[in-house]
Order: structure tokens, then sequence, then C-alpha cells
């Protein structure tokens, strides 16, 4: 019974009203005045809290004040880090690209060699030693295409690939380009070489994935490409290599930079190479140069 008394009491308490008047102190006339208990001066001041709760958070959450926020900061930040590392790098790979064009410019007119900054001296005497010998496979291979030649069987074989790749659209691996050297198995020349403005960008010609990137004596900055329906994409003597072994590309996506890297070249240009299972093609069967 007390403990009911004392809720009452305290539930009375809450509901007793209160008036509060505001006198002006020369004339001692009301200029204001209200009455209100004190349930509702706490009802009053909670919605208060609220309110200003709410304003601040859509204030945090819509309004350049949100940078204030820990977790926006962060990821902002990250996105801005990421940003800026890809922008350094273009950047640095640009001036690189400008200081060579430069530098060969005035090698040019001082009547000096052009130099390629991708191949270093050190790297030429390391590989100058180097012995290549025919493997058995390679001897097979050579051997099967010699018959399939004479025997008239690798004709029909090639318009059985032809027909099968009619429906792929292939990419040119350079924009503006003139065939220079066309495609002549006989000769050994299993490719076309392409010339194009300095510092061209060579592109992929399908989807695929890069198999190799490497250097070798005879053909420089080597990259290869696999594709779908055992394709196999060459692009020999590039002065730069912007992709590697085991990365995904796009058809049309910049793989490298057009060069003069190798022994077995005369000048800047591309040698592209097309091959399925282990037979050349002729580019220009299937992609306008």
């Amino acid at each position: 019974m007390a403990e009911e008394k004392k809720k009452q009491k305290f539930s009375e308490k809450l509901k007793n009203k209160f008036r509060i008047t505001v006198y002006n102190d020369l004339t001692l006339q009301e200029v204001l005045g209200f009455r209100a208990s004190k349930l509702n001066a706490i009802i009053i001041g909670f919605s208060a809290l609220a309110l200003i709760m709410f304003v601040v958070f859509m204030l945090l959450i819509y309004s350049p004040l949100n940078v204030f926020l820990p977790s926006h900061t962060n990821s902002e930040m990250r996105q801005q880090i990421l940003a800026n590392a890809s922008r350094l790098d273009t950047l640095v790979y640009q001036v690189r690209i400008r200081d060579q064009y430069i530098n060969n410019l005035r090698n040019i007119i001082d009547g000096k060699e052009v130099e390629n900054y991708t191949i270093s001296e050190d790297s030429v005497r390391i590989y100058n030693n180097l012995t290549f010998e025919k493997s058995p496979e390679d001897s097979m291979m050579r051997l099967q295409i010699e018959q399939d030649e004479k025997t008239g069987s690798g004709l029909k074989r090639e318009g059985a690939i032809a027909n099968s790749f009619n429906s792929m659209s292939f990419f040119a691996p350079l924009n503006k380009g003139i065939v220079t050297n066309k495609f002549n198995a006989s000769e050994e020349h299993y490719g076309i070489d392409i010339v194009a403005a300095p510092n061209a960008g060579i592109m992929a010609t399908l989807d695929g994935t890069v198999i190799s990137a490497t250097w070798t004596i005879e053909t420089g900055n080597v990259i290869h490409l696999q594709h779908e329906n055992d394709l196999i994409s060459a692009y020999k003597h590039n002065s730069t290599l912007l992709k590697k072994a085991g990365e995904s590309v796009k058809a049309g996506e910049i793989i490298a930079v057009i060069g003069n890297s190798g022994e077995l070249t005369t000048g800047p240009h591309l040698h592209f190479e097309l091959w399925h299972k282990g037979i050349p093609l002729n580019p220009e069967d299937y992609i306008v140069f």
C-alpha cells in the first residue's frame, strides 16, 4: 500500500501544473505566461533532443560535413590513394616515353644511334653467349607442315580453319599502320610486319590470357596471348610490354608499345603472328589492316 501511495504521489507530482509568467520590470505588466507540468517539460525536452539529433544526423549524412565521419574518411582516402597511385604510374610512364623521344631526336640530330631504354647493355651481355638448339618437337612440327604442303592437306585444313573463324571479330593490333612485309610460310616468315607511328599502342586482337611476356635476342620484347579455339597471337619487337604472364586482356586493350627491339629487325615495326594448333595463319585472311 505504501509503495502504491508513493507511485500515486510521484505521478501526481508529474501532473501538477506550474505557471511561468514574465513581467515588464518597469510597468509590472504581464508580457508572457504559460502553464506546464513536469511531465510536459520532460516530453518537450526529449522531443527537442530527438529533433536536434535528427538534424545533426541529416547534416552529417547529406552535407559536406560527412567528411568528419571516420568510415567515410577512410574509404574516401583509400579511393584517393589508389587513384593517385594510378595517375602517378601513368605519369611516370608518359615521362619515360617523352624523355626517350627527346633523346632519340637529339641522337638523330647528332648522327648517333637511336637508344632503346627498355634493353640495357648488361642484359645484352648476359644473353650474347646463349645458344639455341631445335627441339625434337619443333622438328616434328616442321616435318608435318612440309608433308601437308606437299600432299595438299594443308590447304584443306586452312580452309576448314578459315570457316571456323568467320564468326569471330578480330581487332587490328594497330589503329593506323602499313603492312611492309607479308606472310610467307615458304620463307619462314610466319606473320606480317606493320609500320606505325612512334610509341603507337599495340592492342590485343581478341580476348585472351597472356601466356608469355619476355625478351629474346632475335625478336626483342615479345608477348603471346592465348585465345579461344586454340588460337595464339604473337606480338614481337616491342619497345615496352604493358602486361605480364597470367593476366587477362580484352580485345582492343593496349598490351605493348611498338618498338625496334631484337636483332632480327630493320626499324621500328610490329611483327604480328597468328597460330592455330601449331599451324601459322595469314593474319590478313582474318583482319583488315
